[in-house]
């Protein structure tokens, strides 16, 4: 696990476009895992804005994200494919065909099922990941199995508050209560993984990930196993831990 303090959001997404950059660079037609959420918000602006300045093509390209709200149409606002399309996709060379976010409605169980032969036969060259204050990656809850593969989640209450707050103008009752979600071990798979975290919010969660024992009641310390991990965090969400 390599650890990077920054000192704020904007040098966390500004570090976070350098690695994700080298992928795509190195390999045209990589697999990306993405996250939703306000954590990667900026970092979709900088891959936006490089494309328009740069050229980088995402024309090969295909795309994974980790989870969708289950009762959520795509067209809805707060669907995460509709905050995909909106925050970066819509302003890419992407070939929609290669997008890939679970489908959150019909055949929950199938569609499971389908989203994990996607991505076994797609292995992932990088996987985006935020962290939750309960230390959720995906939406994978605390007492999530490290074996886990895509599955529907009951979400707790922790995380329907922070996104209640984030996304629902505080309205707990908007907050879908059920998700679909690649599971630790499709996250575990990614040949590389990056992980975001910022604020004061995160500290907790962050101290538990990189100092803590591993153990299912916090989801991301499973990522203290991974060969390629990178953490990127800015000072605020690093002001708990002991190797400052």
């Amino acid at each position: 696990m390599k650890v990077i303090i920054v000192k704020n959001y904007e040098e966390a997404s500004q570090k976070a476009l350098e690695v994700m950059l080298g992928v795509i660079k190195n390999k045209p037609d990589a697999n990306l895992g993405l996250a939703t959420g306000s954590t990667p918000k900026r970092l979709y602006e900088l891959m936006r804005e490089d494309h328009k300045v740069n050229g980088t093509s995402y024309k090969k390209i295909k795309t994974f994200n980790l989870d969708e709200y289950f009762g959520l149409s795509q067209d809805h606002p707060q669907s995460y494919y509709y905050f995909m399309c909106t925050n970066l996709f819509n302003e890419l060379d992407i070939n929609m065909d290669n997008v890939h976010v679970p489908r959150g409605s019909g055949d929950i169980d199938k569609e499971c099922k389908n989203y994990n032969q996607l991505l076994k036969d797609n292995p992932l060259d990088i996987q985006l990941l935020g962290i939750g204050s309960n230390g959720h990656i995906g939406f994978n809850e605390p007492g999530t199995s490290f074996d886990s593969v895509t599955h529907k989640v009951d979400l707790k209450e922790s995380t329907i508050k922070d996104n209640a707050r984030l996304f629902f103008n505080g309205n707990i009752d908007e907050v879908p209560k059920q998700a679909v979600s690649m599971g630790i071990a499709n996250i575990m798979d990614a040949k590389k993984v990056l992980l975001i975290a910022c604020g004061e919010n995160k500290a907790e969660a962050i101290k538990a990930t990189i100092d803590g024992k591993q153990t299912i009641d916090m989801p991301a310390s499973v990522l203290q196993n991974h060969d390629d991990c990178i953490m990127i965090i800015d000072e605020a969400a690093a002001r708990l831990l002991e190797t400052r």
